[in-house]
């Protein structure tokens, strides 16, 4: 194990040879019998100094000036003045421009000096350890933005080269569905359609939660009164019709500042939620209140509570629960998506269990 080393500054030369033999066999050490020569030795001894320990009163330059002068080129090291005078300006001095670790007087007790050293040592040993910890975090953190800006560019180029093939697909299939085809080809047509369309969705949906991440996502913010959700798209509305449920609004007239076209998919998501999970011939509830200086939306269920530890997972990205959402296939984005989205709003989801079902909401600054 490499020694740390200190310096021992004492215009008195038979003090600084008894700090050199109490504290040879841990440290190395360095001698000085001036300020002057103690600057002279630093330069000669470019490496790491854990701990410099000095005289006050010396001709030409006191422990305090010396000290001063070390600051710049040896800023982490841990500093130590010593002094047969106990004058509280030195002490301030010391303090305010020498920054000491600890201020001892002449003449000293050994053991209290060497558990000072002791205890200064370890304190150097502590910063260099955080300065290295710094360090790698800082490297960690570089590579981390740098595989976001690869994530960003790795997004971009699916854009492209996702969204030209399927532009292909389903213009091609869309020409074949309107040839004259048999039932079996019509059927294999149609299939093709569905599954490009879904794999369409699926890329507009990723970039769309990359966009939020890396705030790249585009903001049409206006001050609106949502009075109502009612263009549910038909997938969605196919749902409500096949499981008997309908959508129940109650919203106040209250402008927020939004965008009209993110917030509304944010909702067609949630009523998509509460529809999959929500029972059969019930009621999707769909309100908005003030809440302080915001208005509050929220989208209600009658269907199974929510287990506290699914709520901590159902907004990050592809988690899927089969025995707890009863769902058999999926992405798991459409929550993500709503979180992404009200990022950039500055709100997020909340979720409640009610005792009936389950509660969804968020907030909106009022306009």
């Amino acid at each position: 194990m490499t020694k740390h080393t200190i310096l021992c500054v004492d215009d008195e030369i038979d003090n600084v040879d008894a700090l050199e033999r109490l504290f040879r066999r841990k440290y190395t050490v360095l001698k000085a019998t001036s300020g002057k020569e103690a600057l002279t030795v630093l330069d000669q001894n470019p490496g790491l100094l854990a701990l410099i320990i000095t005289d006050q009163r010396m001709p030409e330059m006191t422990g305090v000036e010396f000290l001063e002068k070390t600051l710049e080129s040896h800023p982490e090291t841990v500093r130590i003045l010593l002094t047969g005078y106990t004058d509280l300006e030195s002490v301030i001095m010391a303090v305010n421009k020498g920054q000491i670790f600890r201020y001892l007087t002449k003449p000293w007790d050994p053991v209290d000096l060497t558990n000072t050293v002791d205890h200064a040592i370890e304190r150097f040993a502590i910063g260099q350890e955080l300065k290295q910890k710094n360090a790698e975090l800082a490297k960690a953190l570089e590579e981390l933005k740098s595989l976001d800006v690869a994530k960003s560019n790795f997004m971009i180029l699916i854009n492209h080269e996702l969204k030209t093939p399927l532009t292909s697909i389903l213009s091609f299939s869309s020409l074949l569905s309107e040839s004259n085809l048999n039932d079996e080809d019509k059927l294999m047509v149609n299939r093709i359609t569905r599954s490009a369309e879904r794999l369409k969705n699926l890329v507009e949906d990723v970039l769309l939660i990359v966009r939020a991440e890396t705030n790249q996502l585009k903001i049409d913010t206006q001050n609106i009164a949502f009075t109502q959700f009612d263009d549910i798209p038909k997938d969605l509305q196919n749902m409500l019709t096949q499981k008997q449920q309908t959508v129940v609004s109650k919203l106040e007239p209250i402008a927020v500042k939004a965008d009209v076209r993110l917030i509304k998919q944010v909702m067609q998501r949630l009523i998509h939620n509460a529809s999959k999970f929500g029972n059969e011939s019930s009621e999707i509830h769909i309100e908005s209140m003030k809440n302080g200086n915001n208005l509050r939306f929220i989208v209600s269920n009658k269907g199974p509570h929510l287990p506290s530890t699914v709520v901590e997972k159902i907004t990050k990205p592809f988690y899927i629960d089969e025995d707890v959402m009863h769902h058999s296939t999926g992405t798991g984005l459409g929550l993500t998506i709503c979180q992404s989205i009200l990022k950039s709003h500055n709100s997020f989801l909340q979720f409640k269990n009610t005792g009936q079902g389950v509660m969804v909401y968020f907030d909106l600054a009022l306009a």
